[in-house]
């Protein structure tokens, strides 16, 4: 009795899911949630170019050959940059053949990291870090900066292509909150970067999204004139010297 009714809840969710939009969906949904369209399917034919082939067998050659599976995250990071910053089930799919596991071994990977996106991006992928000290420094108002500027919600690609806007947690680089990193896929994964812009501001922001719309490549880290890398504004007030060293003692002594 039990089984029956999960069963026909199940059947009821997914009907619910079925008539969403795909671009409507959250995107954690996203993440965890399939639904079979005309680009995204396992019917649609995919492999990595020749170029990319040669780095699969240079990643594989990192690990014993009965580890192929340990090679899943590389593999999976080289699709997404292949097919323009996002995997889909075909994508996967080869990464399954190629390191000769199930293809639910690779789902699972790709579902579980946040870095692996399930659904189209943008050429430029924005991602603003909402950990506790960003959001402090003003990440919100750095996002609400992106997200009007564009005229996109979160996780929304422009119409133009160009640019969408998501959230990531902790960049590691808290000192220079506020912070964003763009993910550049305009050039395939032969042109990939991936790049911190840290100490902005919702104007900063601005102008580094119509400089990348123009082509041109801001100066990635500290977007403080004032700011060495992580060092203080003004330079540093400590460590002005070469450090002494400590004091040692005849331990044998004692």
């Amino acid at each position: 009795m039990l089984g029956r009714l999960a069963a026909q809840r199940f059947r009821e969710i997914r009907q619910v899911f079925r008539q969403i939009p795909l671009v409507s969906r959250s995107f954690s949904t996203a993440l965890n949630y399939h639904l079979d369209t005309p680009d995204n399917n396992p019917d649609l034919p995919w492999e990595f170019t020749e170029a990319n082939k040669v780095k699969v067998k240079e990643v594989l050659s990192h690990y014993p050959s009965n580890y192929k599976q340990s090679a899943v995250i590389p593999l999976l990071d080289l699709a997404q940059q292949q097919h323009g910053g996002w995997l889909t089930v075909s994508s996967m799919n080869e990464v399954a053949r190629i390191i000769e596991v199930a293809p639910i071994r690779v789902y699972e990977v790709a579902t579980f990291y946040s870095m692996f996106n399930r659904t189209k991006v943008g050429k430029y992928h924005l991602l603003v870090c909402g950990t506790t000290p960003c959001m402090l420094r003003g990440s919100r108002d750095i996002e609400d900066a992106l997200l009007k500027h564009l005229g996109v919600k979160r996780n929304e690609v422009t119409k133009d292509g160009l640019f969408s806007v998501g959230e990531m947690e902790c960049m590691g680089c808290c000192v220079n909150a506020p912070m964003i990193t763009v993910a550049d896929y305009s050039n395939g994964s032969e042109g990939y970067t991936y790049n911190y812009y840290e100490d902005v501001t919702p104007k900063r922001v601005v102008e580094i999204v119509e400089a990348l719309r123009r082509g041109e490549k801001p100066p990635r880290g500290t977007q403080n004139p004032k700011r060495i890398n992580s060092g203080p504004e003004g330079g540093n007030t400590t460590l002005l010297g070469e450090p002494k060293p400590p004091p040692c003692r005849d331990l044998d002594a004692c």
